[in-house]
């Protein structure tokens, strides 16, 4: 290892700050054990962050492990059938054990309730100590615990700080290891690591199970080095200790724990020598940190350097290999004479409400075969029930002859079936490489090996390399998922989906979102990869969904109406009426057509001059001006990755401009806060709807009404569907109405402007129909800033358009001379055939 990089080593930090913080107080003529209790503690704070920081659980009572084990410890050796080294072994074996009890009850549940569960079981425990006299010594605990092979402090204070740091350095092997890769997947997506295969109940019991170890090993060392052992440490005022602690030095931090176990012991110890009631002076320091680092004493660090970023691990990829072998389908041994997939009466009902009416489907081997319908026809409750998500209320379905009906997401994905989702799904804190690799390991490696480098499997590297250059995104594999734009994000689900060894696919609209170039990209990429695996395919593209399936079947209302080749489907009358949303043989529904307004300088709403914009350091948007007049529909478009967003976050407030001003009404909005700017009457539609759930429609309207916005009544007078769904919880909405229900929240606020970020993205026509007639009665009333891939289905309700590339303005005028001039759309938006990134692309997944 060279010696920059063995500079940069978080382990060998620790070891350097507590060589150094045990010479300082060497020096000054202070107990070294002092600093003895640092080192257990930074311990003890490291195995609770594998939990919080790696896992994404947040265990309030792991003092259950570091004063259970301390006890432990202390019966050994009072019993005199063993020394310290006999007791240290006992207590981690101890903690383990006890943790596979504590956890396989515990981790049934999420959230606050695992939390307050492991609080339980540690009050439980001080109970016991506490009261149990006889045995635990109660109030005043065990005392005179003989220390044979340490008589001198200083020779126990080395031995501590030397099995810390190997402790230390054991934990940073664990994180890069397969096993600690699949950690930070399930913390950053759940469900996501389910599909690839993941048991991730068994992984959380399994790094529960470590933490209690490394616990358990810090509260024994503890008893060695005091030579008694105390019920307090499991008390509930202690019992948060270790969380307080880490969350001091940096949660997202590998260090974090240490800082903050130099911070709490130093202080406490100051502090206390002052007055008893020395937590009044320390709860400032807390929430101090708190308001101003988030990230604790590590990310305040970072911060004044400039250089923010999460340090659990390295944030390196393996080196890209001088030639990529070509991506090729683990599926190629299927029967192609047999059915893949077969369901027999799936159905799938939600009380009163039924979703899937006794659906009967056999996919191919090497078949495209594609499900569409309107929104809310059951498609993806059909996806669920297929993967597991869902449970099926009657029916069968069989895989390769087998029923699967009740195996549960990960045993489903190991024989071959994988998923994209509607809502993408990656996992946002991993790198692009790390991303598709995770997924890869699922099938190739699973969990083994707990501390060699995962990163050092040359095998499962390879095939990464092959998967992300299949998708191109070979020069992005370095990046974060969340750092991605949207089209590069389909592609990366796409990628994950396909790196599990896949016999069957199931993408949830794949081509939602994306700019006329990546939708042919994508659409290529699809059809290719039928022609190795088996593809079942969603999406509302129907023009796409003829071109390129070998078999379409139509979903309505729960029940399918029609099945069979795409051109015998596209004339079928009922899929006309119940797809199209035309009655039979009318054909699709014609675009609204409006009166354009004419803008009027002194209206101006909104006046954004010399807006820049970015992401940790990187800038996005670079002098944007931007000007909207009242009662104005402005068009913002523009390919994937271009600053369409980003300007959105910058106008609300939720990401802060670098440069430029912001005025609205004659106010400036520069330096103020999201809600602050919401309230002077700019509302944003967010991608993605972002409902609450859990909350009806009208509750989900009611919690934004302010005095000013339209009524109710206005609100079902503008979308009539959602009147009859009032009472209905937003996670059981289809698409269409969860997108009705954002732009009426955004207008039940007293809103002069509204900015819809893709409001029909993933819509059927019959949909995007009813929202684009709900757009232009509003036309006049209200102003409107709508962000679109696809020109030609918006610029014909708007008055004028902007087009960025490269995060500047390059085109702003009237949206007529926008949708009149083709070559103009082609050289701005990319919307040909022939692109040559197009043609790059798809020569690389050939």
């Amino acid at each position: 290892m060279k010696v920059r990089t063995l500079s940069r080593h978080p382990v060998v930090w620790v070891a350097v700050v507590l060589s150094a913080l045990t010479g300082l107080w060497l020096g000054i003529g202070a107990p070294v054990s002092l600093v003895t209790q640092i080192a257990i503690y930074a311990l003890y704070g490291t195995g609770v962050n594998l939990l919080v920081g790696y896992t994404g659980l947040v265990p309030f009572g792991a003092s259950v492990f570091f004063g259970g084990a301390s006890y432990a410890a202390a019966f050994l050796l009072l019993s005199g059938e063993g020394n310290e080294f006999a007791a240290l072994a006992l207590s981690i074996l101890f903690s383990i054990l006890l943790g596979l009890a504590i956890g396989a009850i515990i981790l049934r549940r999420k959230g606050l309730y695992f939390s307050l569960l492991t609080l339980a079981f540690s009050q439980i425990a001080f109970e016991i100590a506490f009261k149990w006299t006889s045995v635990t010594g109660g109030e005043n605990g065990i005392q005179g615990i003989p220390r044979a092979n340490f008589a001198k402090d200083t020779s126990f204070h080395v031995f501590v700080v030397v099995t810390v740091v190997l402790a230390m350095w054991l934990i940073w092997r664990l994180a890069h290891a397969p096993f600690g890769r699949v950690l930070q997947a399930v913390r950053d997506n759940e469900q996501r690591a389910s599909s690839l295969g993941y048991n991730v109940y068994l992984v959380r019991l399994a790094a529960f199970s470590l933490m209690a170890a490394v616990v358990g090993y810090a509260g024994a060392l503890l008893t060695v080095m005091l030579q008694g052992v105390y019920a307090d440490n499991l008390s509930w005022q202690h019992a948060g200790d270790s969380l307080l602690m880490t969350v001091l030095g940096g949660v997202h931090h590998f260090l974090g724990p240490l800082w903050g176990a130099i911070a709490f012991i130093i202080l406490e110890n100051r502090l206390s020598a002052l007055t008893e009631n020395w937590w009044l002076m320390f709860a400032p320091v807390l929430i101090l940190f708190a308001l101003l680092s988030p990230e604790g004493v590590h990310g305040l660090a970072q911060r004044m350097t400039r250089r923010q970023r999460w340090t659990l691990t390295d944030n390196a990829i393996p080196p890209r290999p001088h030639a990529i072998e070509p991506y090729e389908s683990a599926a190629l041994a299927i029967d192609a004479t047999r059915p893949l997939l077969e369901t027999r009466k799936l159905s799938k009902n939600f009380g009163s409400l039924v979703t899937a009416r006794e659906i009967d489907l056999q996919i191919r081997p090497f078949v495209l075969h594609s499900i569409i319908g309107p929104n809310g026809a059951g498609k993806t409750t059909l996806y669920n029930m297929l993967t597991g998500v869902l449970p099926a209320s009657g029916g069968q379905i069989l895989f390769e002859d087998r029923d699967i009906t009740n195996l549960p997401i990960h045993a489903r994905a190991r024989l071959g079936i994988s998923r994209s989702f509607q809502i993408l799904s990656i996992f946002p804190n991993l790198s692009v490489f790390e991303n598709v690799r995770v997924a890869v390991q699922a099938q190739r490696h699973g969990l083994g090996g707990l501390f060699f480098d995962a990163h050092g499997i040359t095998a499962l590297n390879d095939r990464t390399w092959s998967i992300l250059d299949a998708v191109g995104l070979v020069e992005r594999a370095a990046d974060l998922g969340a750092e991605l734009p949207h089209g590069a994000k389909r592609l990366l689900e796409i990628a994950v989906t396909l790196a599990i060894d896949s016999k069957l696919l199931l993408l949830d609209e794949p081509l939602a979102g994306l700019a006329e170039a990546d939708r042919v990209v994508v659409a290529d990429l699809i059809k290719k990869l039928s022609e190795k695996h088996a593809v079942l395919l969603i999406e509302h593209d129907i023009d796409r969904v003829l071109a390129i399936s070998d078999r379409i079947s139509v979903l309505h209302q729960g029940r399918i109406i029609a099945d069979g080749k795409p051109a015998d489907v596209a004339k079928n009358p009922e899929v006309v009426a119940a797809y199209l949303g035309a009655s039979r043989g009318s054909g699709a529904q014609a675009r609204p057509t409006v009166e354009r307004l004419a803008c009027v300088p002194e209206s101006r709403l909104l006046d954004a001059q010399g807006v820049a914009a970015g992401y940790s350091g990187s800038t996005v948007l670079s002098g944007v001006n931007l000007a909207i007049h009242e009662g104005e529909a402005v068009a913002l478009l523009g390919r994937n990755g271009v600053g369409k967003t980003t300007l959105l976050r910058a106008l609300t407030g939720s990401l802060p401009s670098s440069a430029g001003t912001v005025t609205f009404n004659g106010a400036t909005l520069n330096g103020l806060k999201p809600y602050q700017i919401n309230r002077l009457g700019i509302s944003l539609v967010p991608e993605g709807r972002r409902l609450f759930p859990n909350l009806t429609v009208l509750e989900n309207l009611q919690l934004a009404m302010r005095p000013g916005g339209i009524a109710l009544a206005e609100v079902f007078e503008l979308f009539p569907r959602l009147r009859t769904r009032q009472k209905a919880r937003a996670e059981n909405l289809s698409g269409g109405e969860r997108q009705m229900v954002a732009i009426a929240r955004a207008l039940v606020v007293p809103s002069k402007l509204i900015l819809l970020d893709e409001p029909f993205e993933g819509l059927a026509p019959a949909v995007v129909s009813e929202v684009m007639e709900a757009l232009v009665k509003l036309r006049g009333k209200i102003a409107m800033i709508v962000v679109e891939h696809h020109a030609e289905t918006v610029l014909t309700i708007v008055d004028r358009a902007y087009v960025l590339v490269n995060g500047a303005v390059a085109f702003e005028g009237a949206a007529r001379t926008l949708a009149e001039d083709h070559a103009l759309q082609a050289r701005l938006l990319g919307v040909v055939q022939d692109d040559p990134s197009a043609a790059v692309a798809r020569q690389a997944i050939a």
